[in-house]
């Protein structure tokens, strides 16, 4: 049961390694939605300041016009004395100037918070003129950043693939595997052929089959020419050693021999 724990091991390590994958291709997948929503939440938060600064921007307006009311009737209720002085109806001067004295009394009332107003206006007319250039900026920005990372996605892929690495579907990697075990597979066959010769005396076997065709000719003529130099001597021995009176002797008895033997004939 030793082999549990190694099994256990590889099978958590897959399982990382596919928990990995998914994320990096969940991250490739949603960059560019994110980078999009963000650039969204941007004009959502500038829709927002734009509603913010046009109330402001209502309220001021109203402050202003109501402003200027009272300094037209102001004015109004100045030329109607005049008009009355003119007359030679004081009294009704007097009354025209004691209604100008009352809306030069909103007039002042009023200027701080209509030049307050102002104030908050023209500011947030800044504020969203700029919130509009960081937004139209973060659009140019958001845009570059999605060019760039499917571009180093490609060359990541790209290297990836040159090196061979990368994921278990990559083509080079499988291709590479497949290298490494037709190369084992050629070494283990080439083991067992060496173990299958060890005995053998193989320079031996490479002269004998050197010595093919003309040359074992040759070996044949001269074993021949060699026996057929020692063939007479075997056929004609020697004569026995004889005195030289009996070979004389003998040489008589044969002429004899011979002698008679014609006759008969």
């Amino acid at each position: 049961m030793a082999f549990l724990p190694s099994i256990f091991s590889r099978v958590g390590r897959v399982a990382r390694g596919q928990a990995n994958q998914g994320v990096d291709a969940l991250e490739d997948a949603t960059f560019e939605a994110t980078v999009k929503q963000t650039v969204a939440d941007m004009r959502t938060e500038l829709n927002n300041v734009v509603r913010s600064s046009a109330m402001a921007m209502s309220n001021y307006n109203s402050l202003d016009a109501e402003y200027q009311k009272y300094v037209r009737q102001s004015q109004e209720w100045k030329d109607r004395a005049g008009l009355a002085l003119d007359a030679g109806n004081e009294d009704l001067a007097r009354k025209a100037l004691a209604k100008k004295s009352e809306c030069d009394q909103q007039v002042t009332s009023m200027q701080q918070a209509v030049e307050s107003a102002r104030a908050t206006s023209e500011k947030l007319k800044q504020q969203v003129a700029e919130l509009k250039r960081k937004i139209e900026e973060g659009e140019r920005t958001a845009t570059t950043l999605v060019a760039r990372k499917n571009a180093a996605v490609a060359q990541r892929k790209v290297s990836e693939a040159m090196a061979g690495v990368g994921n278990a579907d990559n083509a080079f990697a499988a291709l590479n595997r497949f290298e490494q075990t037709v190369s084992k597979e050629e070494a283990t066959a080439k083991a067992f052929d060496e173990l299958a010769s060890t005995g053998k005396d193989e320079d031996l076997e490479a002269q004998f089959a050197q010595l093919g065709g003309h040359g074992v000719d040759s070996e044949l003529e001269a074993l021949k020419r060699e026996r057929q130099l020692a063939a007479p001597a075997k056929a004609s021995p020697p004569p026995p050693y004889m005195p030289k009176e009996l070979s004389a002797g003998s040489v008589s008895v044969s002429a004899a021999q011979q002698t008679g033997d014609k006759a008969k004939a």
